[in-house]
């Protein structure tokens, strides 16, 4: 069921809401659509309209009923009353999509804890009778009800949950502060549901993902290291698609996958091009980007899809001569190396090839120099200390220059140096210590 509150329904939203519908496991059967100014306080809708949805349920022999807009507990326990159907607002099916498509344990978790709290305002007074009298002397009045027995053992597993994800929050910023280390810049594909990010994603990457055409087709974030041209590499996160009304326990609960966001240096913000109201849909997701904190980050915005409209692949500059805008196909894979290049501009990742002298006490910042594939060249001196050949850009070498004990040598690569003496790298002030190299 939808409702055009003080305005006629809009047949897009109507079609998104069926596909929602299907998202979630349902085949509509049937479609009322209505007009109100403002929702009557017992069913949402008038009385009349009730009845109506009523009587299509039962004529349709339909299991449930949905309704595109949320719904206060009593609203939806009338119209359940009412239909002896079960009713689902907008929130309750956006939530039972994201338990059918959790995959990790932490999204499994932030699915329980989104629910559990969407139950808590549903709790209601229906079982009385099952009062429990007080022991001890007289009659104390009545005991503790099944009610709120309900809601006690709900918000004690709601204490473990968050306590749960606190925990695995502190794991996950622990990886992400080690990563940081990695001079390997992090950018994080959002957008709209739908809008193709998965397929773009695995057209940069290579990776294989899930891929349909259907709303949150992707949950969990996807992590991924990805090549671009002049050997520059970022890494590459596919967060789940955002949408128009996005409930709040949603975006409160599902930390990890925003979190990819708000710690990118970049967001490539995914249009479908084809889309009629890709305007709209892309105001609505910058303001889920505001709210989560994310709305200050730099965004690169790729039109996909442009297939569909026989669209060239093309590139636009903005005022300042940056990147904006790159029209793609990730279907047809077109485009594609556009968007690398752009990339690669909006992070001023202009490679340079450096050699960098580490003291002995380094070995930690060495290893993870190897795994981000920068070394191109290593060598050993005497006293313990390294020279690596390193190929980075040079926003990325500046920062390891500010590293305790390490020194960037200015001279061209393949010939002979000696490191400058130094501190080593160590992070305790008692333990650092000078260290004398040729």
């Amino acid at each position: 069921m939808r409702l055009g509150l003080g305005a006629p329904v809009k047949p897009l939203d109507l079609e998104e809401f069926e596909q929602l519908a299907r998202s979630a496991g349902t085949e509509p059967v049937a479609t009322i659509t209505g007009r109100r100014e403002r929702p009557e306080p017992r069913y949402f809708v008038g009385s009349g309209k009730a009845q109506e949805i009523a009587g299509a349920a039962r004529e349709a022999d339909a299991e449930v009923i949905l309704i595109d807009h949320p719904l206060s507990p009593s609203q939806e326990r009338n119209l359940e009353q009412l239909s002896g159907r079960r009713v689902l607002d907008r929130s309750g099916l956006i939530l039972d999509i994201f338990a059918q498509r959790a995959r990790s344990f932490e999204g499994k978790l932030e699915v329980e804890l989104a629910q559990l709290k969407h139950l808590s305002t549903r709790l209601v007074r229906g079982w009385t009778h099952l009062e429990r009298q007080k022991g001890g002397i007289g009659l104390r009045g009545p005991g503790e009800t099944q009610l709120e027995t309900d809601r006690r053992l709900l918000m004690a597993r709601v204490r473990s949950l968050t306590q749960r994800l606190k925990r695995l929050k502190l794991q996950r910023d622990t990886g992400r502060s080690a990563r940081s280390e990695i001079p390997v810049p992090a950018v994080a594909l959002v957008g709209y549901t739908n809008a193709g990010k998965s397929t773009l994603f695995q057209a940069l990457t290579g990776s294989e993902v899930y891929i349909a055409n259907q709303l949150f087709a992707t949950l969990d974030p996807t992590v991924r290291r990805v090549q671009l041209p002049g050997s520059a590499a970022v890494v590459l996160a596919d967060t789940v698609g955002f949408i128009r009304e996005l409930p709040h326990e949603l975006v409160a609960a599902f930390q990890s996958t925003l979190q990819e966001a708000r710690d990118a240096r970049l967001l490539l913000h995914v249009v479908d091009a084809s889309d009629p109201r890709r305007d709209e849909h892309t105001a609505q997701v910058n303001a889920v980007l505001r709210e989560i904190g994310a709305g200050e980050i730099p965004q690169l915005l790729v039109y996909n899809k442009i297939d569909r409209l026989a669209l060239a692949p093309r590139f636009e500059r903005d005022a300042h001569g940056q990147p904006y805008q790159v029209w793609v196909s990730a279907a047809e894979d077109s485009g594609l190396q556009w968007l690398r290049e752009a990339i690669v501009e909006r992070l001023g990742l202009n490679v340079q090839r450096r050699w960098l002298c580490l003291p002995a006490s380094a070995g930690a910042l060495r290893a993870r120099l190897h795994a981000a594939g920068a070394v191109r060249e290593e060598r050993s001196l005497e006293d313990g200390s390294l020279e690596l050949l390193l190929e980075l850009p040079s926003a990325e070498l500046e920062s390891l220059q500010r590293q305790p004990g390490v020194r960037l040598i200015g001279e061209p690569p393949g010939a002979r140096f000696s490191c400058e003496a130094g501190e080593a790298y160590l992070e305790s002030d008692s333990a650092r210590q000078s260290i004398a190299v040729r």
